[in-house]
């Protein structure tokens, strides 16, 4: 044999050798795309059925979702979790949250072309686009106006008007501590009134004997006059939306105060670690799809975050936002939250 042959042998024997080395190493075959996707959420989180399984199809992803407890519950579980993240993306953290979940940073940046820029600027959390907006509402005091109406008594309008006389023992509220909704309702006193004044509110609606129940469901289904429990109490927090619910023959029985609200934001974002990354900005993405957007408010009865999306007709009359709803900055409930939730429980549960 000659040398140029020879050579040429060895050459592409150790070429050969070379690709095999790789082949067992696995350095030259690229990983499979994950299949799987895990959507951790508030337990309030409902979409379409339909929709969720177009998504699944649309993406070839597998989805499985997990549902922890409410927006607090929630948050707390993704900061306990953060070295094994319960999922790859999460929706339901909301503005009295958010600021937790920014600062231990349980989610990741991701700048979505879903939603306008405009819209991103009215419910952002902050500038780092680790929190998208989904959805939002307004907590409010609700009213059950046929009872005002059969008691000859005018409906309170403001959060002062609910420390009157004329309202004693008619006032229930979710429990600040364990409620989301209880939360934000704590959160507006805040912003109407100051800290600590706002602890002086609480005292002036405590010995106007306000009802502190478990939950939202127990305040609203429960004690409510005007839902379909026909509670004892005809004043309860809710939100904004509650109203277009009750409607029947083209007439609501509640209404809202839009004096007495807190604007609450939810969001969504990319879980820190996660396994599938990708797969959550396509999630993130179908949250803020025109169809998904259009099926919020008959399902979670908030508004759409694409302020573009249609409405269902019986909003415009019996689910209106407050001009002016009480706001507090993200970063002080944040830094203030634990604080006011401790001393509310200490002034009014005892």
């Amino acid at each position: 044999m000659s040398r140029t042959f020879l050579g040429g042998f060895a050459a592409a024997l150790a070429a050969a050798l070379a690709l095999t080395g790789c082949a067992a190493s696995g350095a030259s075959t690229p990983s499979a795309a994950p299949t799987t996707l895990t959507v951790v959420t508030h337990d309030s989180f409902n979409v379409s059925p339909e929709l969720l399984a177009s998504f699944e199809q649309s993406t070839g992803l597998k989805v499985t979702y997990v549902a922890p407890g409410d927006a607090g519950t929630l948050v707390n579980q993704l900061v306990l979790t953060k070295d094994s993240p319960l999922g790859d993306v999460v929706y339901g953290i909301d503005n009295t949250f958010a600021g937790r979940a920014l600062t231990e940073q349980v989610t990741t940046p991701y700048a979505t072309s879903a939603l306008p820029a405009a819209d991103v600027a009215a419910l952002k959390a902050d500038d780092s686009n680790r929190l998208t907006p989904i959805d939002f509402g307004d907590v409010c005091v609700n009213a059950d106006t046929a009872w005002f109406a059969a008691h000859n008594l005018a409906v309170p309008q403001t959060l002062e008007d609910l420390t009157r006389a004329e309202y004693k023992d008619l006032l229930v509220v979710p429990n600040a501590a364990s409620s989301s909704p209880g939360m934000a309702f704590l959160t507006a006193t805040v912003g109407a009134e100051g800290d600590p004044g706002y602890l002086d509110y609480w005292t002036a609606l405590k010995n106007n004997g306000v009802l502190v129940a478990k939950d939202w469901t127990e305040t609203y289904s429960v004690q409510f006059s005007g839902s379909a429990g026909k509670g004892p109490r005809p004043l309860a927090l809710s939100y904004s939306t509650s109203p277009a619910s009750e409607v029947v023959d083209g007439a609501s029985g509640t209404q809202a105060l839009l004096g007495t609200c807190f604007r609450q934001v939810e969001y969504a974002g990319v879980i820190a670690g996660a396994k599938n990354p990708e797969g959550a900005q396509k999630f993130i993405d179908f949250m803020l799809s025109a169809d998904v957007q259009a099926d919020i408010p008959g399902q979670m009865y908030m508004y759409p975050a694409v302020r573009s999306t249609q409405l269902p007709a019986e909003w415009v009359q019996f689910a209106p936002l407050s001009d002016d709803p009480h706001t507090v900055p993200a970063t002080t409930i944040s830094a203030d939250r634990d604080r006011w939730i401790r001393d509310w429980t200490a002034a009014v549960i005892g």
